[in-house]
């Protein structure tokens, strides 16, 4: 970073926040897809944070063990899978609160990770195959700025694709259906447990894969602090992205690009305030928390059962 800023000067600053923001947009995409897959259908998985934290343990630890991080990333999204499946047999029983299953599964996911992890906190696993964009230049701070994940892309990819399962698909009129009005869509004859069920495990899934390139590409590493509060930030990125899918990926890279907005000043010499633009990612999130207290606003765009028993 030192070098950076020596070479570059000022221009280090936008180069690092796009750099931040091509590393740190990948987890907030697939936990936030996952989510809203899963408010789409009408329940809420607060429980994604401990997901996010077991998906990342898995796949550094298949890809430690097995010398293949494909393996990793599929072993990290069944891993989820397989808490979605537990959050989603919870979730739908009588009386039970989404919140109260959501606290219940950060504190298990979590558990999980932390026990099962620390036999990976010093190996060192293989890291994911990364796109080379910055070959073009000369200057190796370009170059280090433009490697770029798959999963990214990949993640780009299934933006779209989700948009246009829920509008145009048979089984994207069902999760909305389900998500809107419960009762409508049992009287369409379409089992809303079903549903329900299948949108929370896969949208578990894609945060497993969230948690898979925090510890296969950025930061790289297995840690028990690694995922810093995305799965719950993401929740808030959902609300402020509307339920919409494509508005996900923009409000992914965004947050990406906030978290590298203290390392890309600190890297000028900027130190003052560095640990106030270092929490700018919490910062946004409680403005929009704050921001979608009323309920004109909140319901905009809200599948109309969200968080309901029915």
């Amino acid at each position: 970073m030192t070098d950076t800023s020596t070479t570059l000067g000022w221009m280090s600053v936008p180069l690092a926040i796009v750099a931040g923001t091509l590393r740190g947009s990948a987890p907030f995409l697939f936990v936030s897809l996952g989510e809203c897959l899963t408010e789409k259908a009408g329940k809420i998985n607060l429980g994604l944070e401990g997901t996010l934290l077991t998906g990342a343990m898995t796949a550094y630890a298949v890809s430690f063990l097995t010398k293949s991080p494909w393996l990793g990333v599929l072993a990290a999204g069944l891993a989820g899978a397989g808490l979605g499946l537990i959050h989603a047999w919870l979730s739908q029983r009588p009386k039970v609160s989404d919140v109260a299953v959501g606290i219940a599964m950060i504190i298990f996911g979590s558990g999980i990770a932390f026990f099962f992890g620390k036999a990976f906190i010093q190996p060192k696993a293989i890291p994911l195959p990364l796109f080379e964009w910055g070959n073009w230049s000369s200057l190796p701070q370009v170059q280090a700025a433009l490697k770029v994940s798959p999963l990214l892309l990949i993640g780009i990819a299934i933006a779209p694709l989700m948009q246009w399962f829920f509008s145009s698909t048979r089984w994207g009129l069902y999760v909305r259906a389900v998500g809107d009005s419960p009762s409508a869509a049992r009287a369409m004859g379409i089992s809303v447990v079903g549903v329900r069920t299948c949108a929370i495990v896969v949208g578990s899934f894609l945060a497993g894969i969230g948690g898979a390139s925090l510890s296969l590409y950025f930061p790289g590493l297995w840690a028990e602090n690694i995922s810093s509060g995305q799965g719950l930030m993401a929740v808030a990125l959902v609300i402020f992205a509307r339920w919409q899918p494509i508005h996900c990926l923009w409000a992914a890279l965004l947050f990406g690009g906030a978290q590298a907005i203290g390392p890309a000043l600190q890297a000028v010499g900027f130190d003052s305030y560095y640990y106030l633009f270092n929490a700018t990612p919490y910062i946004m999130t409680l403005i929009i928390t704050i921001a979608t207290c009323s309920p004109r606003r909140t319901l905009t765009g809200s599948p109309g059962a969200l968080g309901t028993n029915e």
